[in-house]
């Protein structure tokens, strides 16, 4: 196979890039890449109508023939055949070979800076690096490494473009290495939703396909124990045969598991058992005592056993948000030395107690960054045993040295640790998330960390991880790619990359969910649009409060929302049917456990990839528009029974006998309750379905409760409606609206003729 470059220097000449070809060039960025290459040209786009034959130079690694079939797999997923009569070819040729040394020095920027003769590959290219060309048939691909060749042909997942026999390959010469060694997710699995070990496979895989190579775990109390069985509850628990597969399954797509097990605070399920009440700083707290015992015996019983299922050279402690510690067993210590020498202390007997496991111990830095000096008076012998992981989940405006330089500047090995903000929101609010990636990553390259740990947190237990792949690709852009990522070039490029969306609706469907969030945040002074609000029944005393602030802005909010849903259901459209009818998935095989009811999702019958991410996207959307929809109901319906005492007071017959209709309008059929309790019941279903694709059933029945408590307030309403109805009829009186639980009526404002203009647009 031929690895020279016919029509390159044509197609640069044509491009005006003459004289060295510039890396992310217009050309380059219509690419649409994530992570986007360190180095990249645009090259001539070839048709694969005719399939793809694959090459693996020999002698072919064992790690090269599974990224290979990998690759293979999906293109049969995208309808794509692999065959030798092809036109188009992939060549993967691992460096050293003869045949991969011209595939590096045409990689390179022709001509190189002051006429040098082509290098080799650079040592920092070897780890994880990779390079690719265009070689007139196709495309030549090298790495030094079998990660390097595995994520070369990730990218080349993402060259691929359209399905079947409209696929086209976009050529192009990259060289390319990741700017961070470490490059995590921290997956919240304590605070309601644990994942199952199918879709944990699914993400592993997914994960890997945009260069992310650490996964972990958090757990509080749902990692199983032998030594303390009573931690972990029935059905919600990660056993050590879950824990096995999944590591496993995990090596040859070169991502790691890394544990975490809180082991100071954040420990309350575990210390409301009786057997260990001795060792919580508070009776029933979520903080072990450090001057206990039988603190260091716990904690070493549990990662002695987590160290043996989880091989890999991490394990990560957590140790944040100490809060009780000094306030109960320990306060007399914590009142003559500090909090800070009394935590840092028992950190000390931690990783002390942990060395014989040998492994690096990840803690989270919340506590310890605000002791610089004591930090650096530390052993070194704590430092090179640990890893300090900064963390801070919103946009910084001033940077995140603060959070970074005590460590660092103490000598210690530090991560950075943003979030996709997903917590406690109908749907992640990634205005605040992308930024806060964005800046943080770029702080941390800039001071020195080694690693993003990009985390994933359920605090009110009602997260669903299909929501969150938005956040997590831009962590794993802004970890692989050199400096700060680009936001809005992400932004244009995610639904095309991960859902094969050509459209461009969903890209701008992302954009307006934050923009929705933003209106809240902004102009609202509401804070997001949070689960409380989905949640709040806005007549209650706190309810009427927070409609004040809203009443102004649900118009605007919900013509977001459904500017959203009209945008998925394009994007379906534009799609067109799936061929096959089963998921499509970026992954190596589809996901078995994401099975569709017609009856309340679409997306399985769509052609785009992913579609229980387009799901979730759908179901954020609809609880998004909720929010406004019960707010102007209610405002309605106080305003409607305001005029119904009215008009039952007066002296006209014909007046007086709307009474029924009027009433009728607020809870009968078409009536606002019934809207009300028509969205609740719609969204349980639908929620209920998006749970049970990635979940298990433990902890479902938590927020379904909440669905059918939400609704029950409004059936008992409407119960009190129609009583009021009857005794309308009886004897022509009608109970004051308080007796009914109905609030004051405001004036309800009026709804604009003309959507307003997105706050964030697309092209």
């Amino acid at each position: 196979m031929s690895i020279s470059r016919p029509g390159f220097a044509l197609l640069a000449v044509s491009l005006g890039l003459t004289g060295g070809l510039p890396y992310r060039n217009a050309r380059a960025q219509a690419l649409k890449l994530i992570p986007i290459p360190r180095e990249v040209s645009a090259g001539a786009v070839q048709s694969l109508s005719g399939g793809l034959q694959v090459h693996c130079a020999a002698p072919c690694a064992a790690e090269d023939t599974f990224a290979i079939d990998d690759l293979k797999t999906w293109l049969a997923a995208q309808g794509i055949p692999v065959n030798a009569t092809s036109p188009v070819n992939l060549l993967v040729a691992r460096y050293g070979m003869p045949i991969a040394q011209p595939i590096y020095s045409d990689s390179l920027p022709q001509p190189l800076p002051g006429g040098a003769a082509a290098a080799d590959m650079p040592d920092e290219m070897k780890p994880e690096g990779y390079a690719i060309i265009p070689d007139g048939k196709g495309l030549a691909l090298t790495a030094a490494s079998d990660a390097g060749i595995f994520y070369a042909l990730q990218t080349v997942k993402q060259l691929v473009t359209g399905y079947g026999a409209n696929a086209v390959l976009h050529t192009a010469r990259i060289r390319d290495w990741p700017a961070m060694k470490y490059r995590g997710l921290d997956d919240d699995l304590s605070r309601g939703p644990v994942t199952t070990l199918e879709f944990e496979k699914k993400m592993v895989r997914t994960l890997a396909a945009y260069k992310i190579n650490l996964y972990s775990p958090y757990f509080e109390h749902t990692a199983e124990y032998a030594s303390n069985p009573l931690v972990a509850p029935p059905g919600g628990g990660i056993s050590p045969a879950d824990a096995a597969a999944l590591v496993a399954y995990a090596r040859p797509y070169h991502v790691t598991i890394v544990p975490e097990q809180e082991a100071f605070g954040h420990l309350h399920n575990t210390l409301t058992w009786e057997q260990y009440a001795p060792l919580a700083e508070t009776p029933h707290g979520a903080v072990l005592a450090p001057g206990q015992a039988g603190s260091i015996e716990l904690i070493t019983q549990e990662f002695t056993e987590l160290a043996a299922e989880y091989p890999g050279p991490f394990l990560h402690i957590g140790a944040d948000e100490t809060v009780d510690l000094g306030l109960g067993q320990t306060k007399v210590d914590v009142d003559a030395r500090g909090l800070a020498p009394v935590y840092l202390d028992f950190l000390q007997q931690i990783v002390t107690a942990l060395q014989p496991l040998h492994r690096k111990l990840l803690f989270w830095g919340d506590i310890a960054q605000d002791s610089p000096d004591l930090l650096k008076a530390l052993p070194q012998s704590f430092k090179d045993s640990t890893i300090a992981v900064a963390w801070g989940y919103s946009p910084e405006p001033k940077g995140f040295a603060k959070s970074l330089t005590p460590f660092i500047n103490a000598g210690f090995e530090t991560w950075v640790s943003p979030s996709v903000h997903n917590f406690r929101v109908v749907y992640p609010d990634y205005d605040l998330g992308l930024n806060n990636i964005q800046q943080f990553t770029r702080d941390g390259q800039r001071l020195g960390a080694t690693g993003q740990l990009n985390t994933i947190w359920n605090d009110d237990g009602e997260g669903l991880f299909n929501q969150d792949w938005y956040g997590i690709l831009f962590g794993a852009a802004a970890a692989w790619q050199p400096g700060e990522s680009s936001i809005e070039a992400f932004e244009h490029s995610y639904g095309q990359v991960f859902h094969g969306d050509m459209s461009g609706a969903l890209d701008q469907a992302q954009i307006e969910l934050m923009a929705a969030h933003t209106l809240l945040r902004q102009q609202a002074k509401e804070g997001s649009a949070t689960n409380n609000l989905f949640w709040l029944d806005p007549w209650s005393k706190d309810g009427q409060r927070i409609a004040a602030q809203l009443r102004p802005y649900t118009h605007e909010l919900r013509m977001h929302a459904e500017a959203a849903l009209t945008l998925i259901a394009q994007a379906r459209a534009a799609a067109g049917p799936n061929p096959a009818g089963t998921e499509i998935t970026n992954s190596d095989v589809g996901s078995s456990s994401t099975m569709y009811d017609a009856a309340k999702y679409g997306a399985a019958t769509s052609a785009l990839r992913e579609p229980d991410a387009v799901d979730a996207l759908e179901l954020g959307a609809r609880r998004m528009d909720f929010i406004g929809l019960k707010f102007q109901l209610a405002d309605e319906m106080a305003q409607g029974y305001a005029q119904t005492l009215t008009d039952s007071t007066s002296p006209d017959r014909k007046t007086r006998a709307n009474v029924n209709r009027e009433i009728s309008d607020i809870y009968s059929v078409n009536g606002r309750i019934e809207d009300i309790r028509n969205g609740y019941t719609l969204i349980r279903d639908l929620y209920e379905s998006a749970w049970l694709r990635s979940n298990r059933p433990y902890w479902l029945r938590n927020v379904l409760e909440q669905y059918d408590y939400a609704t029950q307030i409004w059936l008992a309403r409407a119960d009190k409606l129609h009583s009021a109805q009857r005794q309308w009829t009886e004897n022509k009186t009608l109970p004051a609206a308080e007796e009914l639980g109905i609030p004051p009526a405001l004036p309800v404002l009026p709804t604009p003729l003309t959507p307003p203009a997105p706050l964030v647009t697309a092209p």
